[in-house]
């Protein structure tokens, strides 16, 4: 017979929600998310409906403050544990180690929980530094102790991009399973989506200049932009074009770039129409972080058109006192379908039972 779904799951580190969004759009319920940023809580709770919003920092909290708070038992078949904790650190892109030195401790920390609780089901997610330096990150130690509990265990770095989301995004991804012997990973889509299938006028994106302010739900908001700035953008190519259409004006190039064309072209680079775009990191609200020029316009991605490319729905309502904040949410975000599909490939293995 075919086993009903009462799957349960708790989300450490959730910021905006995006993995939390894409478990219940699965169907498992999401009893709560867990950050220390209190900036994400309006976001999360707008949209990760019947969910309690835990402000807490991981290192602070008890395992059995977190029962008590949520009545959640010890080795539940039906309770997933999520960790998708910040990855500043293991970032290839980070340069300021020391800001960012605690977070390394962070996988443990969530380990902690794992141990104590032993849930059917646990998901990690971060980037691929993780298992790169496994030994150092502790995710080698996390993976053994699972093994040793009899969790089955996939761990892989996967390119989102073909899980249904339009963006090049290669992350690390665990899934451990002690309720039978399946191995779970990510299901796949047929098909890969680029950027002209979901931004653009025929999606339902008006053309708009920049420093474009919108007030509305939508988030349709860019940022502002220098004269020169805009100046520089007026040479780039259109649809894939990069800061080489201006390198050969001395009123436009800048010093830092004299020399180097070979060298960080994707800075004020526009997305190709035809391909998914880059990863969206939290700052893609400017063009001077990497290839964040929409394809056509004049201007950065928008608030809205950022979290698209992360496969959030445009229903999806974002809060924050600054346009950087809220950047900072999507940037950070698991990409919603792309935990849908993990959360799917946990209930598929469930329903298979017999």
């Amino acid at each position: 017979m075919v086993v009903k779904n009462k799957l349960k799951a708790v989300d450490f580190f959730c910021g905006g929600g995006g993995m939390s969004y894409g478990m219940q759009l699965a169907g498992i319920e999401v009893l709560a998310g867990i950050d220390f940023e209190i900036t994400c809580k309006e976001t999360y709770l707008a949209n990760i409906k019947g969910a309690q919003f835990l402000n807490y920092d991981v290192f602070e909290l008890s395992e059995a403050e977190l029962e008590h708070k949520l009545e959640i038992n010890k080795f539940d078949d039906d309770l997933v544990f999520i960790g998708c904790s910040p990855c500043q650190y293991w970032s290839l892109i980070n340069t300021d180690k020391k800001k960012s030195e605690k977070s390394k401790s962070l996988l443990s920390e969530f380990e902690r929980f794992v141990q104590y609780f032993s849930p059917g089901y646990v998901v990690v997610e971060n980037v691929p530094g993780v298992l790169n330096r496994r030994e150092e990150s502790g995710l080698g130690e996390f993976i053994d102790w699972l093994v040793d509990n009899d969790y089955v265990v996939h761990y892989e770095v996967h390119n989102t991009s073909e899980y249904g989301v339009p963006q090049n995004r290669r992350r690390f991804t665990l899934i451990a399973n002690r309720v039978n012997e399946l191995e779970l990973s990510p299901i796949k889509s047929s098909k890969l989506l680029t950027v002209a299938d979901v931004i653009g006028e025929k999606n339902g994106f008006p053309k708009v200049q920049a420093g474009h302010q919108d007030k509305t739900p939508f988030r349709h908001s860019v940022a502002r932009l220098k004269d020169v700035t805009l100046r520089r953008l007026k040479k780039v190519k259109k649809d894939g074009g990069n800061r080489l259409g201006f390198a050969n004006d001395p009123e436009l190039q800048l010093p830092c770039f004299v020399g180097k064309d070979s060298s960080f072209k994707d800075t004020f680079g526009r997305l190709w129409w035809n391909k998914p775009a880059p990863t969206i990191t939290t700052k893609f609200f400017s063009v001077s972080n990497g290839r964040f020029v929409h394809p056509e316009e004049n201007r950065a991605l928008s608030l809205r058109e950022g979290a698209t490319l992360q496969s959030f729905p445009k229903s999806y309502i974002f809060h924050g006192r600054t346009n950087e904040i809220i950047a900072r949410q999507i940037g950070n975000a698991v990409p919603p379908e792309y935990s849908r599909r993990i959360a799917q490939a946990i209930i598929n293995s469930r329903n298979s039972i017999t």
